[in-house]
């Protein structure tokens, strides 16, 4: 392990048109590069974000009183969120495409922060749906704009590693933001929550002042063009088909795993918030184990993780009555999801090496899609009275078919040796020569 942070000369390249070159072969790592601190803030910063996007699953029956709404309407907060993510990612990128990375990363979580005050201080569902939206466009951006941060502090054979510290805040956010959301609304009201999050983004924003560095301005300016143009090959494509199923997968039967557990295994509903956290764990555990090995191993990280994710779905489907399954597998479907999510967010960071905020944004988007696709595929399979157990099919169908396009862009990659990466220089320098031209 190397005794000091890598220096700032990693933290961009002297082009964007200057894209890092992956190889059909995996990268490897020689030794080991100790994280900036500046990545565990991000880290932080992502707990917060991940706490406000996950919270109301437990605090919708409160808000659906208080705001005089059904239960269903109160769920609309949740599906707002969702959907700003995956519009406001790219929005948020281009945008910000030629601002300072730091300067974007403070105004992002003073609004993120401001709009969980206006959460909290919403006098109806109206404002307190808008203030939804706002703050899910601001985490779209951060998230988005911060790895791609993370990604240019550390060298190439660091990224998952990087990504890991980033989706660490998401995980602990499952572990122990979302529940303490819960207990504070259940004793001292929904929006005590709020005030909450607002506090814990208070914090982050000090860290991003104080420990996210400057970030030196490229030779050549940032233009969208250039940017756009990593959405000619067909890797990048494949990667956001790759990402948006496997986590459409997994969240088409976590989404209803709370009827499981009690409806279908019998399990009493005080134990539901309680396996639900052994999930969360799971998740940690896996982003731990995944970023530590999926620099070396991308392509071998994102098989076996997805190819785990399927039969653990199966095995759902088929022994959802037992309470003892029931609860394995939601831990187990924890790690094998979050296991692959370093490699996921590497693996766009190296086919779109010349685009890296675009490919944050994308990334981003792609989660966010499987999010909202995965629950509405899992609504779907419910309202066709297959049964609850049924959404662990549906989820495993989503995850089979990632599973095959993960083959598909290894054969692609082997096909192509030393150009794999999406944005060729060929590419790119067409693209600046348009642009210079004008």
């Amino acid at each position: 392990m190397s005794g000091t942070n890598p220096p700032l000369t990693h933290v961009m390249p002297s082009s964007p048109a200057e894209p890092t070159t992956e190889h059909s072969t995996e990268p490897t790592t020689s030794g080991r590069t100790r994280m900036p601190l500046a990545v565990y803030i991000l880290g932080l910063s992502v707990f917060a974000l991940g706490t406000s996007e996950f919270m109301l699953s437990g605090l919708l029956p409160p808000i659906a009183d208080d705001m005089n709404v059904s239960i269903s309407r109160a769920g609309l907060l949740i599906s707002a969120f969702a959907i700003g993510m995956v519009v406001g990612a790219p929005l948020l990128a281009v945008a910000t495409l030629r601002l300072p990375r730091k300067t974007t990363l403070v105004a992002l979580i003073t609004v993120f922060g401001l709009g969980q005050v206006a959460g909290a201080l919403a006098p109806n569902y109206g404002v307190l749906f808008a203030s939804r939206i706002v703050s899910a466009l601001a985490c779209a951006g951060f998230w988005a704009v911060g790895a791609a941060v993370a990604i240019a502090m550390v060298p190439v054979g660091a990224r998952a590693r990087a990504m890991a510290v980033m989706i660490g805040g998401l995980s602990i956010a499952n572990v122990l933001g979302v529940p303490a959301g819960a207990f504070l609304g259940e004793h001292l009201g929904w929006r005590s929550a709020f005030w909450a999050v607002a506090a814990a983004s208070a914090i982050a924003l000090v860290g991003v002042m104080t420990r996210i560095p400057h970030i030196p301005v490229p030779e050549t300016k940032p233009r969208l063009k250039r940017e756009l143009v990593i959405y000619r090959d067909r890797q990048v494509l494949l990667s956001i088909v790759i990402t948006a199923l496997a986590a459409g997968g997994i969240f088409c039967a976590f989404s209803y795993l709370a009827p499981v557990i009690t409806d279908v295994a019998g399990i009493d509903t005080r134990w539901v918030s309680a396996i639900l956290g052994l999930f969360g764990i799971g998740a940690l555990i896996g982003t731990y184990i995944g970023g530590r090995v999926a620099d070396a191993h991308l392509f071998g990280v994102l098989l076996s993780g997805i190819t785990a994710s399927t039969v653990f779905l199966i095995a759902l489907a088929l022994f959802a009555s037992s309470p003892v399954a029931v609860v394995a597998l939601s831990f187990l479907l924890g790690v094998s999801a979050f296991y692959t999510a370093p490699a996921l967010n590497a693996r766009m960071f190296n086919v779109a090496g010349a685009a890296p905020t675009l490919a944050g944004a994308t990334t981003t988007a792609a989660f966010n899609l499987g999010n909202t696709a995965g629950p509405w595929f899992g609504g779907t399979v419910i309202d066709a009275d297959l049964g609850f157990a049924a959404t662990a099919w549906a989820g495993a169908a989503m995850t089979a078919v990632a599973l095959a396009t993960v083959a598909l862009a290894l054969r692609l990659s082997r096909r192509k040796p030393g150009g794999s990466h999406i944005v060729s220089r060929g590419a790119v320098a067409s693209a600046e020569r348009v642009e210079s031209s004008r």
